[in-house]
């Protein structure tokens, strides 16, 4: 039987940091330019060793986390901290990845997820979205100690998953991850949109 491995973030969840920094912070993000500029100061694009890669991880609290960034980029600790702990409302899920995920499921593929997401979002995520029920097993960075895009949490998964990597098909929206997950033998659909991946996914013989 193949596997259909989701990303959780800008895939099945919705992720507009643009947006949500204007609503939570509007003083640090007055406008569009400023937006993507704090953007880019406090997720530091997720690159690993960065602040918000060790709370990914789950080495850092969200009030260490705060501190952390706060001090990094000359902003209030407690403004960052607002940040911090809107973000989980605001992973609303994707009705029309959903929708996919419901017809992949259908087709009889085996559902799993791969998700670098730190362990209080993780938590939330299980509890809000009855949905996630539908996956086999699961993967959250947080609760392992790994992240995406490194070798060894996919190694993880195609270990505890059962996977045949070139019988997987692995769907996220970050390039450096689908192209790891390539190098390292799964098949890969990078994520735009859901009208665009279902038509990846169906020109990939997988619907």
């Amino acid at each position: 039987m193949r596997a259909v491995v989701f990303d959780f973030g800008a895939v099945l969840f919705q992720w507009r940091p643009l947006a949500l920094l204007q609503q939570v912070v509007p003083a640090l993000a007055p406008d569009e330019a400023a937006a993507w500029a704090l953007a880019a100061q406090v997720f530091e694009s997720f690159t690993p060793d960065s602040d918000w890669a060790r709370f990914d991880l789950g080495l850092v609290d969200e009030a260490t986390l705060a501190t952390r960034i706060g001090a990094r980029i000359g902003a209030p600790a407690a403004e960052v901290r607002r940040i911090v702990d809107a973000i989980p409302a605001h992973l609303q899920p994707q009705a029309d990845t959903v929708a996919l995920l419901q017809r992949l499921q259908v087709a009889g593929h085996r559902l799993y997820y791969l998700s670098n997401m730190p362990r209080p979002y993780a938590d939330h995520l299980e509890r809000a979205n009855p949905f996630i029920a539908s996956f086999a097993d699961g993967i959250f960075s947080g609760r392992v100690g790994l992240m995406k895009p490194h070798d060894a949490i996919f190694a993880l998964a195609v270990q505890r998953f059962g996977l045949d990597p070139a019988q997987t098909l692995f769907i996220d929206d970050h390039p450096g991850n689908v192209q790891a997950a390539r190098r390292l033998g799964w098949q890969a659909v990078r994520f735009v949109d859901a009208a665009q991946c279902t038509r990846d996914v169906q020109a990939a013989g997988w619907l």
